[in-house]
């Protein structure tokens, strides 16, 4: 007798509606929850695993491409092709081979390429011009609206830096002088003045650009917000540009030029890979300098490396006298390439009287040797000193010259 019958009461017998509420799902609520979300799961993986969507999660954006002149007048002359398939005027086979392997399209400085739609898998050929920058060649013929010589330019992993081409150098090139000026130098002393330290500050460097003379080279570091855009305004205004390269002084760390300093504890090859990160930086230099290093130019291994560089791209140097026993004049006479040290630092006491002694004591040194070059930085005060005291220099028979007229008369005396 089954347990129901037995606790049905005498009598009566169960109908189907009470047996139904008696019973049981062999799960309850929670563990059917749990085999839904587990199923739906298992659907999902098996689409993302076996789906044939290879544009699966992309994004995809439709363009309507219009067609072109060219090929509504392709697409007018097929409509005249006869029923065979072929136009009416068609060329022999072989001319249709050589078109085939040759497109009309194609021509010199033209590709084709095939844009295919990720929803649909229609493909459409579409011309578009080509230049020289395709194959990673610089672009042929004269200089940029900036003054940049394209040519003079090769790609490294940090952007462009520059290099010699066809025996032309950079530092030819983007001198602010001339074969006259160059001569007239050559009869009376010089004195050149290099304000560095610019490129961070945008007020103060564009001060510098603005206010001080043509002939007065600006040397900017590789810091800054955007140091090229600076460099170019300089050049705009007929000032020679140098880059200075942050080296390991003498207290390092404690006394820290920057990121990517040059070190001399460093492999040649590690500094040289962070000597084209700084070469990146801005574009129309016409040479190096330091920035602090006292330790790192007195390491002939270390600076060689340097020096080498800068002679194969064609660059000058300049040595900011902060260094006795720098060895960068030394190895630069070894390699001929222009050089020069300067002097002393005109606002080493940032006081306007200080400054005047240190420019008189230029104008001694000039009349002595012939040149002399001091280097400065963009202080007010310093500005200030520098125009008031050019505007009469020339008139006490000192000309007041750019920088590679000095390293080139340095060099031949």
């Amino acid at each position: 007798m089954a347990a129901d019958e037995l606790s049905t009461p005498l009598g009566q017998k169960r109908n189907r509606w009470q047996r139904l509420r008696h019973y049981r799902l062999p799960f309850n609520a929670t563990q059917g929850v749990a085999a839904l979300l587990g199923l739906f799961v298992l659907v999902f993986l098996g689409f993302a695993l076996f789906g044939n969507d290879p544009f699966g999660g992309e994004p995809v954006v439709r363009v309507e491409i219009k067609p072109s002149p060219e090929e509504a007048k392709q697409a007018t002359a097929e409509a005249g092709k006869d029923q065979s398939g072929k136009p009416e005027n068609a060329p022999p086979a072989a001319a249709e081979k050589k078109d085939a392997a040759e497109p009309k399209d194609a021509a010199a400085g033209q590709k084709t390429i095939t844009i295919i739609d990720g929803s649909k898998g229609t493909r459409q050929d579409v011309v578009v011009g080509t230049d020289s920058a395709d194959k990673g060649e610089p672009p042929a013929g004269p200089a940029t609206s900036d003054g940049i010589n394209p040519k003079l330019l090769e790609q490294s992993r940090y952007g462009m830096i520059p290099v010699m081409a066809g025996g032309l150098k950079p530092f030819s090139a983007y001198a602010m002088t001339t074969d006259a000026d160059r001569a007239k130098a050559e009869r009376m002393p010089t004195v050149t003045i290099v304000v560095g330290g610019l490129g961070i500050g945008a007020a103060r460097t564009n001060d510098a650009v603005m206010k001080l003379p043509a002939a007065v080279a600006l040397a900017f570091t590789p810091y800054g917000s955007d140091p090229g855009k600076l460099a170019t305004e300089a050049r705009t205004k007929r000032h020679e540009v140098i880059l200075q390269i942050p080296m390991e002084p003498f207290d390092y760390p404690d006394n820290d030029p920057g990121p990517q300093t040059l070190l001399t504890s460093s492999a040649p090859e590690q500094n040289l890979d962070r000597l084209n990160w700084h070469l990146s930086r801005i574009q129309g230099y016409v040479g190096l300098s330091n920035f602090m290093g006292a330790r790192f130019v007195a390491t002939e291994p270390a600076m060689q490396a340097v020096i080498r560089d800068a002679a194969k791209r064609g660059l000058g140097y300049l040595d900011d006298g902060t260094a006795p026993r720098s060895v960068a004049g030394t190895l630069a006479k070894s390699l001929a390439i222009p050089f020069v040290r300067a002097d002393l630092t005109i606002d080493q006491v940032p006081a306007g009287a200080d400054i005047d002694k240190a420019l008189a004591r230029l104008e001694s040194i000039a009349k002595e040797r012939g040149s002399a070059v001091g280097m400065a930085s963009a202080l007010p005060v310093t500005i200030e000193r520098i125009v008031n005291w050019s505007k009469s220099l020339e008139s006490r028979g000192i000309l007041l010259a750019p920088l590679t007229t000095a390293m080139l008369k340095s060099k031949s005396s």
